[in-house]
This record gives C-alpha cells, structure tokens and sequence, in this order.
C-alpha cells in the first residue's frame, strides 16, 4: 500500500512543479515571481503529497478484506471519512489562501461529497481564517495606493473586523468624516495562487486515477476560473454594481429591499476595496434581527426573493451567498408621516463580497427555471425534459432533482402542496437523505461531471440559501418554494413570449399561461394557509 503513497508523492513532486512553473510561465509572470513561486513550492508539495499519499493509504488499507455494505465496512468508511477530512482541514489551513476557498466550497456541497467533510469544512472554514498583520496591511496599502492609511484616512483601525480566505476587512473614517470598511488582499496570495492551483489540479487528478468514483476535477476547474476574478477588487466592485442596476432595470417591485455598500473608487485598487460601512445585522443572527424590529420570516422571504429574481429573470446569479456574506437592516423609511410610525418594519437586504457571481445564458437559464417550475408543480415530465436538457441525462435526472430539492424521488413528485418543505424538525428527511448520497455517491459524482459548471455553481448558492433559511425559520419554508414557482414561471413565460411574439394567437396562450399561473399559485397559498393553521392547533 505504501508504494500507493510513493507514488503519489514522487509525481506530485515532479508532476505539481512542472504544472507551477509552466503556469506562471505561461501567464508572464516576471522572473521575481518564478522565483518566489519555486522557493514557495517544495514545502507546500510536501504537504500536499503527504496528505494525499495518507488519504490514499487510509481508504484502501483501512477497508481491505470487508464485505462492501456490511456493518463493519459503513462503519469502517464513515471513520475513515472523517480521518481524511480532518487531514484535509489541516492542509487548508496550513498552506491558506486559495486551499481555505476551496475548503469553504467543500463545505457548501451538503449531500454531493460525504457528510464527513461537509461538516468537518464547514464548522471551520468560515471561522478560522488567516489574519495579516498590522505591517503586511500597511505595505499592501502604500504599494497599491501610494500612501501609508494613516495619510489616506483620517482613521484606520489596525485590528480587523474580519478575515476571510482572501482578504481581511478594517473599519476606517475617510477625511470627509464617512466611515467605511477597507478590504485588504492577503499579501501571499499573488505568490502563491498560481502555485495552489497547479498542486491542487495535480492532486485531484492522482486521487481521480487512484479512486474513479472520486471524480472532482470540475471543482478545481471552476477554482481555477474564478480564482484571478476574486483576486480582482475592481472586479469585485463591478459586479457589486451592476447588481443594483439589474434590480433597479428588471425587479423595481423589490429593488429598494435589495443593497450593496457604495464604492470609493478613488481608494479602490485590485487589492485594496474602499466600500462604505454597512451598520447591520448578519444574516443568522436571529436575536439581532428581532432587537431591530425584524421578524426572521420576513428577512427569509426577502433572501428567497433575491436569489430567484437574480437567477430566473436577471441571469446574473450571486454565486457565495453564505452567512457572512449577506447582512439584514429596517427598510430606510421613504415616508415620515404619522401613518408609518405604525406599520411593520420591512428588511433591507444587504449583499456583501461580489467577486463570485455566473452569467446564465438564455437558453440555460431557461431550461433552469422550467426545470425548477417543474419541481415546484410537481410536473414529473417537465422535470424530466429540463434535466436532460441541462445535462443530467434520462439515467440521472431523479437524483439530479433530489440534489437540487434535497427531498427523495417519490416526494418531488409528490403533488401535496408540502412536498418539497425540509423540517428542522425532521431527523427523518436528512437522515434519508444522507443514506441516499452514501449509497449514490458513484452516480453523484458522474451527475457533477456531466452538469454545465454553472449549474454547479447553483447548487453551491442552493445549498448556502438552504443553510440560511435553516437558521432563520428552521428549515426551508414553504413560501420560498412559492417564490421560486412564480418567478421561474414567469421567466418560462418571457421566453414563450421572446419566442413568440408577432403571432396574436400566441399572445393569447400567453395571456391564459399568466391566469393559469396566478389561479395555480392562489390555489397553492390558500392550501398553505389552511396547513398552517392546522398545524398551530393544538393536538
């Protein structure tokens, strides 16, 4: 067995380097940069090697000689599961940077890699990240904007706010006297990215060829895209606002409830991000957002809303919306009068860290929502047509529903108005669920491979959202699946109507799809209603 790790050390020795090298050759990176890049590698190849040679060893001798499915063998493998993710979790940490992004994607891939990591990554990942030092800050400012911040600001607090994989954020008081939080890229990252990338493709690939089922090479592939995007804060401060814009141009009814913190582009660089000062509660934080007036339900409905609207209608999907990233404050008031001292406070929902978003073409954001209208209707055939039509295959288009929906087969075509709602109170639905990702793991894994990487990047947002709406309402509520029918229904509907639109006979359909839609959707909230009536009965 150990000739497995051998192996596996000697070629990512080599074979990594070489990957490194080549890269940063390839990308005119100066002599200075190669040099760091080599001085960086070996000890960052060992690790990696290491690990991998250990995660190796450990699957195949652990399990050797038990009878595949038995007792001893689920047994032996769920430890097994979680040496390796533990091993993993170390890496991350100790090489940082892009290992820690990678990490945190692990960790927002709940029932697409084993429960052991998932849980392993994310109870760490988003909490443990790496801080620069007050002097590292300090040089990265003066190289990028020509002065020292105590010069550019007239105050900049040395201890961060927070830190994450990237960068790590200060609070700041610009000279006009506007408080605003400054985004500082972590020093090493322009050194090291190049050299992570190349290991880390590497090793995926060694670990594909050692274990066929484990096939994850889209996950480097899709790091390996958006890596040099995250890296750019211009980038970053770009999509931020055209964000705004295509909810002001395409949702005005939900535009004034969606913000992004203001940009000093005058302060702003690649590696340095001058963004104005967001005073507002973070997402999960259940207790703050009721001292605000807020109610939890309402701040669900509001994400829920977002998220379809960006990816049904405007195709420009933000694609890390985790806890940390998305902040909640009371809707600015638009009228003084004695009236609106007495309505209910609405949420303003505040979008943070805009470096990773995809574009939906039309044809692909097309067949998305058809395929999740289909879900939310329990249309077995609709779900059945968009899933091969965005890949999956007719073999796999059931599990690729259980993905998306995290419910088993026979309830995603169960037609009971509840059939898609997930229940923190419910041990059962995950307890299933995580049988269910075990036993497939081999198809999962040909599911991902076969995916568009946009659509993979869906699931990651689903499972983020998912893990949002847990916390606030404990569980997926039923009225997010309604959002989500209305505005994948209406996006089906645009494009029938883009399609069709001299034929006077098609106009007609069109009008009767729309009434059709809103008697399905009444139909649907009044069955909602009356199920939670019930249930608030006392048994």
């Amino acid at each position: 067995m150990w000739r497995v790790g051998r192996k596996l050390a000697a070629a990512v020795g080599v074979g990594g380097g070489a990957a490194a090298v080549a890269t940063s050759s390839s990308e005119g990176n100066s002599p200075s940069t190669a040099l760091k890049i080599c001085t960086l590698l070996p000890l960052r190849l060992l690790r990696d090697s290491l690990t991998a040679a250990s995660i190796v060893f450990d699957y195949q001798y652990s399990c050797w000689g038990l009878e595949e499915g038995s007792a001893d063998w689920l047994r032996t493998r769920h430890q097994v599961h979680k040496r390796s993710a533990l091993r993993l979790q170390d890496l991350c940490f100790r090489n940082g940077g892009i290992y820690i992004k990678l990490g945190q994607h692990v960790g927002q891939l709940e029932y697409v890699v084993p429960e052991e990591y998932v849980q392993t990554m994310r109870e760490s990942m988003l909490k443990r990240c790496p801080v620069s030092s007050y002097d590292q800050v300090r040089r990265v400012i003066i190289r990028e904007l020509g002065q020292a911040p105590e010069n550019i600001f007239a105050e900049f607090d040395p201890v961060p706010l927070a830190s994450a994989s990237l960068a790590q954020v200060h609070a700041a008081r610009t000279h006009e006297g506007h408080k605003v939080a400054v985004k500082v890229q972590h020093t090493h990252l322009t050194d090291t990215a190049v050299v992570d990338i190349a290991t880390v493709d590497f090793l995926v690939n060694f670990l594909h060829r050692c274990f066929p089922a484990f096939d994850y090479r889209w996950l480097v592939d899709e790091v390996r895209e958006t890596a040099p995007k995250e890296l750019d804060f211009l980038y970053e401060a770009r999509n931020s606002e055209r964000c705004v814009k295509n909810f002001k141009r395409l949702s005005p009814h939900i535009a004034g409830s969606i913000y992004a913190p203001k940009v000093y582009w005058n302060m702003s660089t690649s590696r340095v991000l001058t963004m104005e000062f967001m005073d507002a509660a973070e997402i999960t934080d259940v207790k703050a957002i009721k001292s605000l007036g807020l109610r939890p339900y309402d701040v669900s409905k509001l994400v829920s809303e977002a998220f379809a609207e960006m990816t049904f209608k405007h195709g420009f999907v933000h694609c890390d919306p985790h806890a940390a990233n998305l902040m909640v404050r009371p809707l600015p008031a638009s009228s003084s009068s004695f009236f609106s001292l007495f309505r209910r406070k609405r949420p303003q929902l505040i979008l943070l860290d805009h470096g990773l978003y995809k574009e939906l073409d039309f044809e692909t954001r097309t067949n998305y929502a058809a395929l999740w209208k289909g879900l939310v209707f329990a249309d077995e055939k609709a779900i059945r047509e968009n899933s091969f039509k965005l890949g999956a295959g007719e073999d796999l288009c059931a599990l690729f529903a259980g993905v998306l929906t995290m419910r088993p087969w026979k309830r995603v075509i169960d037609p009971s108005v509840d059939h898609l709602a997930l229940h923190s109170s419910s041990p059962g639905d995950k307890s299933e669920l995580q049988m269910y990702a075990s036993q497939y793991f081999p198809q999962i894994s040909e599911l991902l491979r076969r995916l568009p990487r946009v659509i993979l990047l869906m699931l990651k947002t689903n499972d983020c959202l998912r893990a949002v709406n847990h916390v606030l309402v404990e569980g997926s509520p039923l009225e997010s699946f309604l959002i989500i029918g209305r505005a994948s229904s209406e996006a089906v509907l645009e494009a029938k109507c883009l399609k069709n639109n001299k034929a006077w006979s098609w106009s007609l359909s069109i009008f009767m799809d729309r009434l059709l839609l809103e008697a399905r959707l009444l139909v649907m909230k009044l069955a909602l209603y009356f199920l939670l009536f019930r249930k608030s009965l006392p048994a």
